[in-house]
Protein backbone atom coordinates (compact mmCIF):
# COMPACT_ATOMS: atom_id res chain seq x y z
CA UNK A 1 0.00 0.00 0.00
CA UNK A 2 2.90 2.23 1.20
CA UNK A 3 4.39 1.80 -2.60
CA UNK A 4 1.16 2.25 -4.23
CA UNK A 5 0.92 5.68 -2.56
CA UNK A 6 4.16 6.89 -3.49
CA UNK A 7 3.73 5.66 -6.67
CA UNK A 8 0.48 7.92 -6.91
CA UNK A 9 2.55 10.74 -4.91
CA UNK A 10 5.75 10.39 -7.64
CA UNK A 11 3.20 10.50 -10.70
CA UNK A 12 1.34 13.82 -9.52
CA UNK A 13 4.69 15.34 -8.78
CA UNK A 14 5.32 14.36 -12.70
CA UNK A 15 3.02 15.84 -14.01
CA UNK A 16 3.12 18.83 -11.96
CA UNK A 17 6.31 19.40 -13.63
CA UNK A 18 5.09 18.44 -16.93
CA UNK A 19 2.32 20.76 -16.88
CA UNK A 20 3.48 23.71 -16.98
CA UNK A 21 6.44 23.10 -19.48
CA UNK A 22 3.81 22.58 -21.98
CA UNK A 23 2.02 24.89 -21.43
CA UNK A 24 5.51 27.33 -21.52
CA UNK A 25 5.43 25.73 -25.06
CA UNK A 26 1.94 26.94 -26.15
CA UNK A 27 2.52 30.15 -28.37
CA UNK A 28 0.43 33.37 -27.70
CA UNK A 29 -0.30 35.81 -30.41
CA UNK A 30 -2.15 38.91 -30.39
CA UNK A 31 -4.46 40.00 -33.35
CA UNK A 32 -5.05 43.77 -33.27
CA UNK A 33 -7.74 45.48 -35.69
CA UNK A 34 -8.46 49.02 -36.22
CA UNK A 35 -12.15 47.78 -35.61
CA UNK A 36 -15.05 44.31 -35.76
CA UNK A 37 -17.74 46.52 -38.09
CA UNK A 38 -17.22 46.22 -41.48
CA UNK A 39 -17.45 42.71 -42.22
CA UNK A 40 -13.86 41.46 -43.98
CA UNK A 41 -12.55 42.99 -40.59
CA UNK A 42 -14.47 40.61 -38.80
CA UNK A 43 -13.80 37.72 -40.91
CA UNK A 44 -9.82 38.41 -40.81
CA UNK A 45 -10.03 38.35 -37.24
CA UNK A 46 -12.33 34.88 -37.09
CA UNK A 47 -9.99 33.20 -39.63
CA UNK A 48 -6.86 34.74 -37.42
CA UNK A 49 -8.69 32.62 -34.55
CA UNK A 50 -9.67 29.63 -36.44
CA UNK A 51 -5.69 29.30 -37.13
CA UNK A 52 -4.95 29.50 -33.81
CA UNK A 53 -6.96 27.05 -32.85
CA UNK A 54 -5.71 24.36 -35.51
CA UNK A 55 -2.58 25.04 -34.47
CA UNK A 56 -2.77 25.21 -30.30
CA UNK A 57 -1.68 28.73 -30.85
CA UNK A 58 -3.52 31.26 -28.09
CA UNK A 59 -4.96 34.57 -29.88
CA UNK A 60 -5.81 37.41 -27.54
CA UNK A 61 -7.76 40.23 -29.95
CA UNK A 62 -7.89 43.63 -29.73
CA UNK A 63 -10.48 45.77 -30.93
CA UNK A 64 -9.47 49.30 -31.36
CA UNK A 65 -13.36 50.52 -32.09
CA UNK A 66 -12.12 52.50 -34.94
CA UNK A 67 -10.30 54.76 -32.58
CA UNK A 68 -6.31 55.11 -33.11
CA UNK A 69 -5.36 55.92 -29.52
CA UNK A 70 -6.99 52.74 -28.05
CA UNK A 71 -4.92 50.86 -30.79
CA UNK A 72 -1.96 51.84 -29.16
CA UNK A 73 -3.25 51.14 -26.01
CA UNK A 74 -3.90 47.31 -26.87
CA UNK A 75 -0.69 46.89 -28.16
CA UNK A 76 0.92 47.58 -25.04
CA UNK A 77 -1.90 45.48 -23.23
CA UNK A 78 -0.86 42.83 -25.50
CA UNK A 79 2.79 42.96 -24.65
CA UNK A 80 2.27 43.43 -20.93
CA UNK A 81 0.52 39.83 -21.57
CA UNK A 82 3.40 38.18 -23.12
CA UNK A 83 2.47 37.70 -26.58
CA UNK A 84 4.81 36.46 -28.86
CA UNK A 85 3.70 37.83 -31.92
CA UNK A 86 1.24 40.64 -33.40
CA UNK A 87 -0.45 40.23 -36.74
CA UNK A 88 -2.15 43.58 -36.96
CA UNK A 89 -4.65 45.00 -39.51
CA UNK A 90 -4.72 48.50 -38.88
CA UNK A 91 -4.13 51.85 -40.52
CA UNK A 92 -2.56 54.68 -40.61
CA UNK A 93 0.65 52.71 -38.76
CA UNK A 94 2.42 56.35 -38.95
CA UNK A 95 0.15 57.26 -36.32
CA UNK A 96 0.79 54.37 -33.67
CA UNK A 97 4.34 55.93 -32.87
CA UNK A 98 3.82 54.62 -29.15
CA UNK A 99 2.42 51.22 -30.33
CA UNK A 100 5.32 50.52 -33.07
CA UNK A 101 8.03 51.58 -30.52
CA UNK A 102 6.43 49.26 -28.01
CA UNK A 103 6.91 46.38 -30.54
CA UNK A 104 10.55 47.21 -31.75
CA UNK A 105 11.60 47.63 -28.27
CA UNK A 106 9.84 43.93 -26.77
CA UNK A 107 11.29 42.53 -29.99
CA UNK A 108 8.44 41.09 -31.09
CA UNK A 109 7.89 39.86 -34.33
CA UNK A 110 4.97 41.64 -36.26
CA UNK A 111 2.78 40.78 -39.55
CA UNK A 112 0.65 42.97 -40.92
CA UNK A 113 -2.41 41.65 -43.08
CA UNK A 114 -4.59 43.38 -45.56
CA UNK A 115 -3.21 47.03 -44.72
CA UNK A 116 0.25 48.20 -45.80
CA UNK A 117 1.38 51.49 -44.92
CA UNK A 118 3.75 53.83 -44.41
CA UNK A 119 5.11 54.48 -41.10
CA UNK A 120 7.04 51.90 -38.54
CA UNK A 121 8.99 48.69 -39.04
CA UNK A 122 7.31 45.17 -39.77
CA UNK A 123 8.44 41.80 -40.47
CA UNK A 124 5.98 40.64 -43.24
CA UNK A 125 3.05 42.04 -44.70
CA UNK A 126 0.24 40.15 -46.59
CA UNK A 127 -2.54 41.31 -48.85
CA UNK A 128 -4.17 42.32 -52.14
CA UNK A 129 -2.70 44.14 -54.70
CA UNK A 130 -5.51 46.58 -54.74
CA UNK A 131 -4.55 49.00 -57.86
CA UNK A 132 -3.80 46.15 -60.24
CA UNK A 133 -6.80 44.01 -58.99
CA UNK A 134 -9.07 47.12 -59.38
CA UNK A 135 -7.36 47.74 -62.86
CA UNK A 136 -8.42 43.85 -63.81
CA UNK A 137 -11.81 44.92 -62.76
CA UNK A 138 -11.77 48.19 -64.49
CA UNK A 139 -11.01 46.57 -67.66
CA UNK A 140 -14.48 44.43 -67.30
CA UNK A 141 -15.88 47.30 -67.23
CA UNK A 142 -14.47 49.13 -69.88
CA UNK A 143 -15.75 46.33 -71.88
CA UNK A 144 -19.39 46.04 -70.86
CA UNK A 145 -19.61 49.74 -71.27
CA UNK A 146 -18.10 49.96 -74.63
CA UNK A 147 -16.86 53.47 -74.48
CA UNK A 148 -20.01 55.18 -73.83
CA UNK A 149 -22.80 55.82 -70.78
CA UNK A 150 -22.25 56.66 -67.11
CA UNK A 151 -20.32 55.10 -64.60
CA UNK A 152 -20.97 55.85 -60.33
CA UNK A 153 -17.79 55.14 -57.91
CA UNK A 154 -19.04 54.76 -54.65
CA UNK A 155 -15.87 55.59 -52.14
CA UNK A 156 -15.55 53.78 -48.36
CA UNK A 157 -13.60 56.93 -47.05
CA UNK A 158 -12.35 58.59 -45.45
CA UNK A 159 -10.39 61.23 -48.00
CA UNK A 160 -7.60 59.69 -47.47
CA UNK A 161 -7.53 55.87 -47.19
CA UNK A 162 -4.78 54.66 -49.19
CA UNK A 163 -6.95 51.30 -49.84
CA UNK A 164 -9.76 53.15 -51.37
CA UNK A 165 -7.66 55.40 -53.52
CA UNK A 166 -5.72 52.38 -55.12
CA UNK A 167 -8.79 50.77 -56.06
CA UNK A 168 -10.47 54.00 -57.40
CA UNK A 169 -7.27 54.79 -59.07
CA UNK A 170 -7.25 51.19 -60.44
CA UNK A 171 -10.70 51.13 -62.37
CA UNK A 172 -9.75 54.88 -63.27
CA UNK A 173 -6.82 54.22 -65.11
CA UNK A 174 -8.58 51.92 -67.87
CA UNK A 175 -12.19 53.78 -68.18
CA UNK A 176 -11.22 57.89 -67.48
CA UNK A 177 -9.61 57.59 -71.51
CA UNK A 178 -12.58 55.14 -72.62
CA UNK A 179 -15.18 57.48 -73.49
CA UNK A 180 -17.63 56.79 -70.38
CA UNK A 181 -18.44 59.67 -67.97
CA UNK A 182 -17.46 59.11 -64.50
CA UNK A 183 -18.93 60.45 -61.15
CA UNK A 184 -18.17 60.54 -57.81
CA UNK A 185 -20.51 60.00 -54.92
CA UNK A 186 -19.39 62.80 -52.84
CA UNK A 187 -20.68 61.13 -49.98
CA UNK A 188 -18.97 57.96 -48.40
CA UNK A 189 -20.20 54.49 -47.95
CA UNK A 190 -18.37 53.88 -44.96
CA UNK A 191 -17.95 50.22 -45.98
CA UNK A 192 -21.36 49.10 -44.77
CA UNK A 193 -24.36 47.58 -46.61
CA UNK A 194 -26.85 50.58 -45.19
CA UNK A 195 -23.56 52.63 -46.20
CA UNK A 196 -24.21 51.13 -50.22
CA UNK A 197 -27.88 52.08 -49.55
CA UNK A 198 -27.80 55.58 -48.57
CA UNK A 199 -25.17 56.42 -51.44
CA UNK A 200 -27.04 54.88 -54.20
CA UNK A 201 -30.40 55.90 -53.42
CA UNK A 202 -28.97 59.78 -52.97
CA UNK A 203 -27.56 59.56 -56.49
CA UNK A 204 -30.35 57.42 -58.03
CA UNK A 205 -32.39 60.81 -57.35
CA UNK A 206 -29.80 62.86 -58.88
CA UNK A 207 -28.91 60.91 -61.59
CA UNK A 208 -31.42 59.54 -64.38
CA UNK A 209 -28.72 58.10 -66.50
CA UNK A 210 -26.46 56.02 -64.54
CA UNK A 211 -25.49 52.63 -66.41
CA UNK A 212 -22.97 51.33 -63.85
CA UNK A 213 -21.88 51.42 -60.87
CA UNK A 214 -18.22 50.48 -59.05
CA UNK A 215 -17.58 50.40 -55.02
CA UNK A 216 -14.60 50.05 -53.68
CA UNK A 217 -16.20 47.22 -51.69
CA UNK A 218 -18.59 44.44 -52.10
CA UNK A 219 -20.44 45.20 -49.09
CA UNK A 220 -21.54 48.92 -50.66
CA UNK A 221 -22.43 47.21 -53.57
CA UNK A 222 -24.89 44.67 -52.45
CA UNK A 223 -26.31 47.66 -50.25
CA UNK A 224 -26.74 49.43 -53.79
CA UNK A 225 -27.66 46.68 -55.13
CA UNK A 226 -31.11 46.56 -53.03
CA UNK A 227 -31.50 50.17 -53.65
CA UNK A 228 -31.40 50.30 -57.23
CA UNK A 229 -33.82 47.21 -57.23
CA UNK A 230 -36.13 49.18 -54.86
CA UNK A 231 -35.82 51.92 -57.92
CA UNK A 232 -37.01 49.40 -60.28
CA UNK A 233 -33.61 49.98 -62.84
CA UNK A 234 -32.00 46.45 -62.26
CA UNK A 235 -32.21 46.23 -65.95
CA UNK A 236 -30.46 49.44 -66.76
CA UNK A 237 -27.58 49.41 -63.82
CA UNK A 238 -24.75 47.06 -63.78
CA UNK A 239 -22.50 46.48 -60.04
CA UNK A 240 -18.67 46.11 -60.33
CA UNK A 241 -17.17 45.36 -56.96
CA UNK A 242 -13.93 44.31 -55.13
CA UNK A 243 -13.46 42.33 -52.49
CA UNK A 244 -14.72 39.00 -53.54
CA UNK A 245 -17.01 38.90 -50.80
CA UNK A 246 -19.35 35.04 -50.89
CA UNK A 247 -22.36 36.95 -51.24
CA UNK A 248 -21.45 39.49 -54.07
CA UNK A 249 -20.17 35.89 -55.96
CA UNK A 250 -23.59 34.42 -55.31
CA UNK A 251 -25.00 37.28 -57.19
CA UNK A 252 -22.49 36.90 -59.91
CA UNK A 253 -23.21 33.23 -60.10
CA UNK A 254 -27.25 33.99 -60.45
CA UNK A 255 -26.64 36.14 -63.32
CA UNK A 256 -28.08 39.59 -61.84
CA UNK A 257 -26.53 42.97 -61.91
CA UNK A 258 -23.79 42.44 -60.37
CA UNK A 259 -21.17 41.69 -62.86
CA UNK A 260 -17.96 41.62 -61.59
CA UNK A 261 -15.50 41.75 -58.78
CA UNK A 262 -11.93 41.82 -57.42
CA UNK A 263 -10.70 38.82 -55.05
CA UNK A 264 -8.91 40.00 -52.00
CA UNK A 265 -9.88 36.99 -49.66
CA UNK A 266 -10.04 37.60 -45.75
CA UNK A 267 -9.59 33.67 -45.29
CA UNK A 268 -6.64 32.83 -47.20
CA UNK A 269 -4.78 36.03 -46.50
CA UNK A 270 -5.63 35.58 -42.74
CA UNK A 271 -4.09 32.14 -43.36
CA UNK A 272 -0.98 33.02 -45.05
CA UNK A 273 -0.13 35.83 -41.99
CA UNK A 274 -0.57 32.98 -39.75
CA UNK A 275 2.01 30.75 -41.34
CA UNK A 276 4.32 33.45 -41.78
CA UNK A 277 3.88 34.16 -38.06
CA UNK A 278 4.76 30.85 -37.23
CA UNK A 279 7.42 30.42 -39.41
CA UNK A 280 9.11 34.27 -38.07
CA UNK A 281 8.65 32.42 -34.36
CA UNK A 282 10.39 29.27 -35.36
CA UNK A 283 13.22 31.57 -36.58
CA UNK A 284 12.45 31.37 -40.05
CA UNK A 285 12.44 34.97 -41.90
CA UNK A 286 9.69 34.82 -45.16
CA UNK A 287 11.68 34.56 -48.78
CA UNK A 288 10.18 38.76 -48.90
CA UNK A 289 8.99 41.15 -46.53
CA UNK A 290 5.72 42.40 -48.86
CA UNK A 291 3.89 39.31 -50.75
CA UNK A 292 0.50 39.62 -52.58
CA UNK A 293 -2.10 36.70 -54.06
CA UNK A 294 -1.92 36.78 -57.77
CA UNK A 295 -4.75 39.01 -59.36
CA UNK A 296 -8.16 37.42 -59.97
CA UNK A 297 -11.30 39.21 -61.08
CA UNK A 298 -14.64 37.00 -60.58
CA UNK A 299 -16.79 37.66 -63.35
CA UNK A 300 -19.58 35.06 -64.52
CA UNK A 301 -17.46 32.89 -66.54
CA UNK A 302 -15.35 32.07 -63.57
CA UNK A 303 -17.51 32.47 -60.51
CA UNK A 304 -18.29 28.48 -59.84
CA UNK A 305 -14.69 27.74 -60.05
CA UNK A 306 -13.66 30.73 -57.56
CA UNK A 307 -16.69 30.46 -55.10
CA UNK A 308 -16.50 28.67 -51.40
CA UNK A 309 -19.13 27.82 -49.80
CA UNK A 310 -17.61 27.74 -46.56
CA UNK A 311 -15.52 30.55 -46.72
CA UNK A 312 -16.21 32.93 -43.95
CA UNK A 313 -16.34 36.21 -46.09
Amino acid sequence: MRRFTALIVGLCGLLAFVAPSAAQQQKRIGIVTLQMKAPYFIAMVRALEAEGRANNVQTFVADGNGDVAKVNSDIEDLLAKGVDGLIMNISPLEALPGGMAAIKKAGKPLVLVNRRLKGGEYDAWIGVDNFNTAAGVGEVIAKHMGGKGHLLMIRGGPEDNSTGNARRDGVLSKVKDSGVKVTFAPEFGRWTEDGGIRVMEDMLAKHKDIDAVFCEGDVMCLGAQKAIADAGRTAQIKIFGFDGQKAAIEQIMKGTNFIATGVNSADEIAKAGFRTMLDLLAGKKPAQQDSTPPVMVVTPENAKQVYKADALF
